[in-house]
């Protein structure tokens, strides 16, 4: 005798969490663990939690270590009866993955692909929420002042992630059409910051000297990574099928950002920003494809579908961006400030020397 079948609405007995080795999915696990409605959580990576993810994770979560990119997931998700899946086993930059931009889109399209495959043949799922992010708009001069979750890229990116991005997405639709019966839940993060969040963003703007694309001040919105975090429970522990903008409401320009975490700004024409972000410049920092088109053009989405589906409103963009200024602890004081502005002086009036200008 069959038991009859379980509504999305209900909260899911067994939650299985991808990329459990990094912050996002340590903390999402963990969260999910200490919530009494959920029974079990299991933790899926290609490598073993350390440090800060480990002790996070603690004996709440159990871990397997399999691979995405393989059949491995399968086995996990059917014989344990999984009945959500949450991928966040998703790699951003190409510089925080061995391997560099092949391992990554291995990881982030073929992985997708593998483990939808594996949701798709199993009898219990019922849910499945996907981290997305908002680059699948891409960056052109021709977008609209304000992204919906309807809009179409006016271009193919350029960047990787974001390609990887409307590669995922894809998947998700042909996943969607093939089980009906599961909600399939994808969320479209604005980049992360916040006082514990570490992302090529937050370290680009802990950097002395930020480098800044020549006659651009785009406009930006972030998501603080606690709200990021409440999204995502709520959308395993209730049902909120389809695609929703994740971001606070207002903007910040570049400029500002960078006055406000006391930094000094490097303008840069932008095929120099290109050739910057492959060596670093000696600045500490490195900027990718994906981000120099966000430094180019902005991106600002409208986040009204999340809010009256999901009944919660993250917090506004300056604040978030303030709570991360909070966390660093190293904002420039006014004299480190006029020491540096002199000393690229210096190396400006250098360069033109040596031209015999």
């Amino acid at each position: 005798m069959t038991s009859a079948p379980v509504s999305a609405a209900t909260p899911p007995r067994v939650v299985l969490v991808t990329g459990v080795s990094r912050y996002l999915g340590a903390q999402v696990a963990a969260r999910l663990a200490a919530d009494p409605r959920i029974e079990r959580v299991i933790g899926l990576d290609d490598r073993e939690p350390t440090g800060q993810q480990a002790a996070v994770l603690g004996d709440t979560v159990e871990f397997e270590r399999a691979d995405i990119c393989t059949s491995e997931p399968a086995r996990v998700i059917t014989g344990r009866r999984v009945e959500a899946v949450v991928h966040l086993d998703i790699a951003s930059g190409a510089g925080t993955q061995p391997g560099g931009r092949a391992a990554m889109k291995e990881q982030n399209v073929i992985g997708t692909m593998q483990l939808l495959a594996a949701c798709q043949r199993a009898p219990d799922l019922r849910k499945i929420v996907v981290r997305s992010s908002t680059a699948a708009y891409g960056a052109s001069f021709r977008d609209p002042a304000v992204f919906t979750e309807d809009t179409e890229p006016r271009e193919i990116p350029r960047g990787g992630f974001a390609r990887d991005v409307l590669d995922i997405e894809g998947y998700v639709r042909g996943f969607r059409r093939r089980r009906p019966e599961v909600a399939a839940t994808v969320l479209r993060f604005a980049p992360l910051i916040g006082r514990h969040a570490n992302t090529t963003l937050t370290r680009y703007f802990s950097s002395p000297i930020v480098p800044t694309v020549l006659g651009r001040d785009p406009r930006l919105q972030f998501v603080h990574v606690d709200d990021a975090l409440e999204v995502l429970h709520r959308s395993v522990l209730e049902a909120h099928p389809g695609t929703f903008n994740v971001a606070g409401a207002g903007v910040i320009t570049l400029s500002q950002a960078v006055r406000r975490a006391g930094r000094i700004a490097l303008p840069v024409p932008e095929r120099g920003m290109s050739a910057l972000s492959r060596s670093g410049g000696g600045l500490g920092t490195t900027v990718s494809l994906d981000q120099l088109d966000l430094f180019v053009h902005g991106r600002v989405v409208d986040t009204t579908a999340l809010i009256d589906e999901f009944g919660y409103t993250p917090r506004p963009t300056a604040v978030a961006f303030a709570d991360f200024l909070r966390g660093t602890g190293s904002v420039l004081p006014g004299e480190a400030i006029k020491a540096l502005e002199q000393t690229i002086l210096a190396g400006i009036r250098q360069g033109r020397a040596a031209l015999g200008r």
